[in-house]
């Protein structure tokens, strides 16, 4: 059987206490919070290293579930409480007109519900707010595009899933 030409730092991950393993590169898990407030708006944070807009949210931790990381990511960029409600998105990265990036990248987008405000307790954003969807600040495109927050708002609204 002939090996996949797949380059070597991407082939071999290093484990604690153990040999090098071998295998093919995987997609990295991008999960978002959409919350919306009762005038419609959603809530953004502004990431502090560009300076742009975008859902709450970033790369998931391992040993929390999909959903435990978007609540948590919303905690700490937003310093709001949410439950998470249910799913709204499964999107693959590659398939919508986002930046390239070096990664293979797939994003959840989960929908909550605000149970409490507190302070920002992390450092990777700088500013919190909702905005009206027709008013939307620039956007931080390698982490959402404007088309995704106008269909997480239809998707709310009913009970599918959106997915790629």
């Amino acid at each position: 059987m002939r090996k996949s030409p797949i380059s070597p730092r991407w082939k071999q991950a290093r484990w604690p206490n153990s040999s090098f393993e071998s295998g093919y590169a995987n997609p990295k898990l991008d999960v978002r919070c959409a919350v919306f407030n009762d005038a419609g708006q959603i809530l953004l944070v502004r990431e502090a290293a560009d300076g742009l807009w975008s859902l709450p949210g970033g790369w998931a931790d391992v040993g929390l579930s999909p959903a435990e990381n978007a609540a948590k990511e919303a905690r700490e960029e937003s310093g709001y409480t949410v439950e998470i409600v249910r799913l709204l998105a499964a999107w693959d990265t590659a398939k919508h007109p986002h930046p390239p990036s070096v990664f293979h990248i797939w994003k959840l987008v989960f929908l909550g519900e605000i149970v409490r405000a507190g302070d920002v307790i992390g450092a990777e954003t700088d500013a919190v707010a909702f905005f009206d969807l027709d008013r939307l600040p620039s956007l931080s495109l390698g982490r959402i595009m404007p088309a995704q927050i106008r269909r997480l708002d239809e998707l709310r609204r009913g009970s599918k899933v959106d997915f790629d």
